[in-house]
């Protein structure tokens, strides 16, 4: 007696599940080595430097590159006073916190009328943002603007140039702001509130997270600045903390291990303030890319 076969049957695939791919294990170690790679690429020069500023003199000259085997803090408080680095870096705080504020709230008040349309040409607005990023400072102007204007080796005159590139600022802030319902706006102008302090009190609560980070960038920027100080500022007393580093290194040159502790000492600021608000930096930076 001849049995006819049961074809096989395959397992139907349920709707709304999908099915992950054979290869899917690789692609996520993939993506993790290249992660690590990323991360080995920005850390790894950092945790050098660490290394590097922990070595005393005879460490450093017997081993170079090998670990260190104490944790000597000798080089930062001689960095520390010989590099004269507490008023460099109170001028630095001071350009960075005025620059960064002023910079930040220009930003906003370029980007709200463009983003909304309340201004004729929005298009050709967002493309000048563009264009701004990419043309080079003028100088020689800028040093001739300041000579005439008696704000020469002056830190008002400084801190308004540093203050007028306003970078990627209004580019972020014009895709946030369009994720804004304008029926807010509606409502408040048939409530009577002002243009500036619908602006103030209700679209910056709202854009803090882009806000935060058109702020670190300019201040990242501010802070790292070292052309235009040595050109506009001879009186050492009102240089940042960046040119008195470069002075630093042209005095101990050879001296690698305190040069590494004075770099860390310039780096710290900027590297704790980005650890605390890391989380506004990104959601404000996604945010500005990709809403609108």
């Amino acid at each position: 007696m001849i049995v006819a076969a049961r074809p096989v049957r395959t397992p139907a695939r349920q709707p709304g599940i999908r099915q992950r791919p054979r290869y899917a294990g690789r692609v996520q170690a993939g993506q993790y080595a290249a992660v690590a790679l990323l991360m080995l690429a920005y850390v790894g020069p950092l945790l050098l430097l660490v290394n590097t500023a922990l070595k005393t003199p005879q460490q450093f000259a017997t081993d170079p590159a090998g670990l260190t085997r104490s944790l000597d803090l000798s080089n930062f408080t001689a960095a520390w006073s010989e590099g004269g680095f507490a008023g460099l870096i109170l001028n630095s705080f001071l350009y960075t916190g005025v620059c960064a504020t002023v910079s930040t709230l220009l930003s906003l008040m370029l980007a709200f009328p463009v983003a909304r349309g309340y201004i004729r040409w929005p298009g050709f607005w967002l493309g000048l943002f563009v264009v701004a990023l990419f043309l080079p400072n003028a100088l020689t102007t800028q040093f001739q603007l300041l000579l005439h204007l008696g704000l020469y080796n002056s830190r008002i005159g400084y801190m308004l140039l540093l203050a007028a590139p306003l970078g990627v600022g209004p580019l972020l802030m014009t895709g946030y702001v369009r994720s804004i319902p304008r029926e807010l706006d509606e409502a408040a102008a048939i409530d009577g509130v002002g243009y500036f302090r619908y602006l103030f009190s209700f679209v910056i609560p709202l854009c803090r997270p882009v806000l935060v980070t058109a702020f670190i960038l300019q201040a990242i920027t501010v802070w790292n600045e070292i052309i235009l100080a040595t050109i506009l500022l001879p009186d050492p007393g009102k240089l940042p903390v960046s040119a008195g580093l470069f002075a630093f290194y042209g005095q101990y040159t050879d001296q690698w291990p305190l040069l590494a502790a004075a770099t860390l000492i310039v780096a710290l600021p900027l590297i704790v303030i980005y650890v605390v608000i890391q989380r506004q930096l990104i959601s404000g930076a996604l945010g500005g890319a990709f809403k609108g």
